[in-house]
């Protein structure tokens, strides 16, 4: 990996795991429908003025269906089921269950095709989902009705940004990452803002939570996406998936430290285990080769 793409990939690490903490307090303010559409909304528009100023060049083509799909999933489901679930379980449990997002990822991936599974990968599955298992059945406190939804949206959450990221390298392949993140983020508000009809804003919103809300919709969305797309086309799905796992480490200790939260014990074990499965399924850790025999003659 290129010094510039380390330093890409660990910017979207810190990023993304601080986004937990800020994502809290905009849903706090703006509902957690409201969090999404105006996220969304934000991201988008704010791309659209950056290309205007700097008089970049869209090149959309006739893709608008798959930027919907992309929209749908990896944004608009994913950010529902993180903003509706993280209030619920805390930030440290919902970041270890995004930390699922490259075993689902790498399922999509075998069904559709793109690879092939190994005893190595299907080894780290096994022991991802075992980890998911240790995690839900197991928390430092009892299992209430509101734990077991939360735990659930966080999980389909990962399940569409999954979906979303193969869907995206199968069909978006050549296309900017400017535009891919515009466009997705763009289709991903409109689809929700519906939903604000059911789901109002709950409360008048203060200028410190617009702020947030800036925060949030243009360094951690806007920017943060347009670099994720740029590594999937420069260091692959895989590796740029990857980037999850020390999401998860980063949303953990801000969530231990600035919140007071706590896993069980077994919950901490079970996060070791995710961690361990998804590397073996991705590959990260080096598998050795056998010595070759030296034949006396």
């Amino acid at each position: 990996m290129k010094a510039k793409d380390l330093a890409a990939y660990l910017f979207l690490a810190f990023t993304w795991g601080v986004s937990f903490l800020v994502l809290v307090k905009v849903v706090h303010s703006f509902g957690w429908v409201g969090a999404v559409t105006f996220r969304c909304l934000v991201a988008g528009s704010a791309l659209g003025i950056i290309a205007a100023m700097l008089r970049k060049k869209l090149q959309f083509g006739d893709r608008w269906h798959h930027f919907a799909i992309v929209g749908a999933t990896t944004v608009a489901g994913q950010l529902i089921g993180l903003s509706f679930g993280t209030p619920l379980i805390g930030t440290a449990m919902a970041a270890i269950l995004v930390a699922s997002i490259p075993i689902f990822s790498m399922v999509m991936a075998q069904l559709w095709g793109l690879e092939r599974a190994t005893p190595r990968s299907m080894t780290g599955l096994l022991l991802g989902f075992a980890g998911i298992i240790m995690l839900v059945g197991f928390p430092s406190a009892p299992i209430t009705h509101s734990f077991i939804i939360g735990c659930a949206a966080c999980l389909l959450a990962s399940l569409s940004a999954a979906f979303g990221s193969n869907y995206a390298s199968l069909h978006l392949k050549g296309v900017g990452s400017f535009e891919v993140t515009m466009a997705s983020f763009l289709a991903g508000g409109l689809m929700t803002m519906p939903l604000l009809f059911a789901v109002p804003v709950p409360v008048r919103p203060q200028a410190l939570d617009y702020l947030f809300l800036l925060i949030l919709g243009c360094g951690m969305s806007a920017l943060t996406y347009v670099i994720y797309f740029r590594l999937v086309a420069t260091i692959g799905a895989t590796k740029t998936i990857s980037v999850e796992f020390v999401v998860t480490l980063v949303a953990m200790v801000i969530g231990a430290l600035l919140l007071g939260e706590h896993l069980s014990t077994l919950q901490l074990i079970g996060s070791v285990i995710i961690f361990c499965g998804c590397a073996l399924a991705l590959g990260l850790i080096p598998q050795r080769r056998a010595p070759a025999l030296e034949l006396d003659i």
